[in-house]
């Protein structure tokens, strides 16, 4: 073959593999991909949308070409690790995918890699999408999910809107009964995705949800607001503009925290009021478990009762998803502006209150799946129901 034949039959490297951040729950930003040595790399990081924190990615990774002459891997790389909320830490973080056709998994523990300069980053390897692979920071779960979970109940939970975003979507409670004014049966209000990424607090809900439709305990007013941050769950947000987590204060500075204060207030004078908490996730690098925030002030006239439920979730929990330490101060804002939902339900509603804060991804060396995570919620469930029978 002479010199012009060869440079003919020479063809360039066209690149195969696409990442797509247009998906429900969508987020990746920074993306690059290298097709040139023998793994393919695709390098991503979590996009902050607008906020002081960026942690929840969510992309689907594609193979453009039929018959692809790939090896059977793919290295993802997920940059800027150092910026993440607590410096992260790669051995304790196992994102999922989910292949074509697939259920969900988890992949294995990440490996941490630096960079000449000291930077971080954290990587996985997964199959080679045939035709494509959705990767998350953890089990996506939105409206659809909540969907499901209403038509399982068997008309158990009422769906309603009380009010919308402030990108004007609807906010939607569920409930179990309206109760009565001046009602006197106990009542739960529960709330979770504050931050629009922490999806392990909406997979918790949803086990507890079935339980209490699959056992339907008389006797209790329990209302619901499944997606408190709808506009980031939908954008994909992580902890984005959309962060209701400081914005309870009088004026609320997020007009959902407006529409949820009124609902709070709402529930309160319908009901018997027990116990108000707030599912939430734990750092991304985190696996010590399931734990619960208060204000830790023992002088409280309510510190002690919200103690004594902590004490019956630990209980039910048990040490396979309870955090050895945990009973954890901190919930309560520094100053009247960045108000939380527990200085609003514990402090102006005087409504025994808690956090609970549900790991990324494991505890201690054991992964959690969507069936753990719907198990404790269904623990979270029968803590309440042995501790008022």
């Amino acid at each position: 073959m002479n010199a012009v034949a060869g440079l003919r039959a020479w063809k360039p490297h066209t690149m195969s593999l696409k990442v797509n951040s247009r998906i429900p729950y969508g987020n990746a930003a920074d993306v690059e991909i290298d097709e040139t040595g023998e793994i393919p790399e695709v390098r991503f990081a979590s996009d902050p949308d607008g906020g002081s924190e960026a942690l929840w990615f969510h992309f689907r990774l594609t193979e453009t070409q039929p018959e692809p002459p790939r090896t059977n891997k793919v290295r993802l790389v997920w940059r800027h690790f150092d910026n993440l909320p607590g410096g992260g830490n790669p051995s304790a973080c196992a994102p999922v995918c989910q292949p074509t056709g697939q259920s969900w998994m988890r992949l294995k523990q990440g490996e941490e890699v630096q960079l000449p300069d000291g930077r971080r980053q954290a990587v996985w390897y997964i199959g080679h999408p045939a035709p494509h692979t959705d990767v998350a920071l953890c089990f996506p779960y939105g409206p659809t999910d909540v969907d499901a979970t209403i038509d399982r109940s068997k008309e158990y939970w009422q769906r309603d809107v009380i009010g919308l975003s402030q990108a004007a979507h609807r906010i939607v409670r569920l409930s179990n009964g309206v109760g009565a004014p001046g009602g006197t049966q106990p009542g739960i209000y529960i709330i979770a995705r504050q931050n629009p990424g922490e999806t392990p607090g909406s997979w918790v809900l949803d086990g507890l949800l079935r339980q209490l439709a699959q056992v339907r305990k008389a006797g209790y007013i329990v209302w619901t607001v499944p997606l408190a941050g709808i506009d980031g769950v939908l954008g994909g947000n992580g902890r984005g503009p959309c962060d209701l987590t400081r914005a309870w204060g009088q004026p609320p500075l997020r007009h959902e925290t407006r529409v949820l204060r009124q609902d709070l207030q709402r529930w309160k004078e319908r009901c018997r009021p027990i116990l108000a908490f707030d599912l939430r996730a734990a750092g991304a690098g985190e696996r010590d478990g399931v734990y619960s925030c208060t204000a830790n002030a023992a002088a409280d006239p309510l510190a002690a009762e919200e103690t004594r439920w902590a004490n019956a979730i630990q209980n039910e929990l048990k040490a396979e998803f309870a955090a050895g330490e945990f009973k954890r101060g901190g919930e309560a804002a520094p100053d009247s502006n960045a108000a939380t939902f527990y200085d609003f339900t514990h402090g102006v509603l005087q409504v025994p209150a808690l956090t609970l804060k549900i790991p990324y991804a494991m505890v201690g060396s054991s992964v959690l799946t969507q069936k753990d995570y719907r198990e404790i919620g269904r623990r979270l469930m029968e803590a309440i129901v042995r501790r008022r029978s």
